[in-house]
């Protein structure tokens, strides 16, 4: 299988992108995993031959040099070639973060174990439209997994120790070698602990860890959105090496008057006939209470406004958005008598074509056009 072309072997063409090199690779190493796949020296095989080649392929340098000579040019003898198993060190992030599940640093020989970073957690939290801009402090409670206090982690009951397993010799794996692979595989007498536990602790039953509820202190900066996350590093369950993060994801309620696209309000206000015939000025609420804004004499319904620096806060801390605001002409339901007679006094006065519904015939004529330019097309 390591003498076949590299891009055979990954399925895909010699004008390959980075992105299709290693979305091939990801698809074949969940596929022939060895962990999927126990009892298949073929998968195994299969799996070693596609991370090779994703090994030279992902390199442009190396992938420069198979091109040009093949095999050759990428061999241990060649400047700059040689296959280096140290490759595969981080394979699990092109795996999507699936690389610790299917134990990918067993097979290439990684660290694993004692050193096993703790689980991410996740919190969702939802906060006012006010909250999110001004910005605001919260206290939120998280369940997470914690260092059992009575044996600090050991798992083993106070006065009693584990002892090394004789299997794997306390590396927590067992390595065999085949062909230039030093393949490492997670010792399954002790389960990569590296050690046996005689007399369990009581408190957490030999786990080595505990269930707590942690009280935590969030800051969120003035102009956060929905789907925004803060990382609260060292927050997330604890793990025999470092502990994980804690993502706090939060959502904004929706405005009762604004509708938000990014840091930009935009609002919709009535406005009464006479205003927008005559022209004034108006109050409009703002984040920070009323702003006035001109209306100039016959101003017409949808007309919008701009409020520069009103709206939300840029949680970069890059100033604010605007506030933007469309007047609509707001109609009575009910006149009173003396409110009709003015009315209908003003509409005498007014010119009859002003408000004319029916359409030109200069207009009809485009009209009638584009319905038969559209009949044909």
């Amino acid at each position: 299988m390591s003498r076949r072309d590299y891009y055979e072997v990954l399925g895909v063409g010699r004008s390959a992108s980075d992105q299709e090199i290693k979305s091939a690779y990801r698809k074949l190493a969940l596929k022939y995993h060895p962990d999927r796949n126990p009892d298949s020296t073929e998968a195994e095989e299969r799996f070693k031959a596609a991370a090779e080649a994703y090994a030279v392929l992902a390199d442009p340098s190396k992938r420069q040099a198979y091109d040009r000579f093949g095999h050759s040019g990428v061999s241990a003898g060649a400047p700059g070639g040689g296959f280096d198993p140290s490759v595969f060190t981080g394979f699990e992030d092109i795996l999507g973060g699936l690389g610790d599940v299917f134990g990918l640093g067993d097979i290439f020989g990684g660290a694993r174990g004692g050193t096993r970073r703790g689980t991410d957690l996740r919190y969702d939290l939802e906060i006012s439209f006010d909250e999110a801009a001004l910005g605001t402090e919260t206290t939120i409670q998280i369940p997470r997994q914690e260092v059992c206090g009575t044996c600090q982690g050991s798992g083993s009951a106070p006065g009693s120790k584990p002892v090394t397993c004789r299997r794997c010799g306390g590396r927590g794996e067992v390595r065999f070698q085949q062909g230039f692979f030093t393949v490492a595989r997670t010792c399954g007498h002790c389960r990569g602990a590296g050690s046996l536990i005689q007399e369990h602790c009581t408190e957490c039953r030999g786990n080595g860890r505990v269930q707590k509820t942690r009280k935590l202190t969030v800051r969120i900066p003035a102009g956060v959105a929905t789907g925004q996350r803060l990382r609260l590093a060292g927050e997330g369950e604890s793990g025999a090496g470092a502990a994980g993060d804690l993502y706090v994801v939060l959502h904004v309620q929706e405005h009762s008057f604004f509708h938000r696209d990014g840091a930009d309000l935009h609002c919709e206000v009535a406005v009464g006939f006479p205003l927008l015939a005559l022209g004034g000025t108006m109050q409009v609420p703002t984040l920070n209470g009323h702003d006035a804004i001109t209306i100039p004499e016959g101003t017409q319904t949808g007309t919008v406004f701009r409020l520069r620096g009103e709206g939300m806060p840029d949680v970069s801390g890059r100033g604010h958005g605007d506030i933007l605001v469309t007047v609509r002409a707001e109609v009575p339901k009910k006149l009173s008598k003396d409110q009709r007679r003015l009315l209908e006094e003003l509409a005498k006065t007014l010119p009859a074509d002003q408000f004319d519904p029916t359409p030109s015939a200069e207009h009809l004529k485009h009209g009638l056009f584009d319905r038969v330019k559209d009949i044909f097309s």
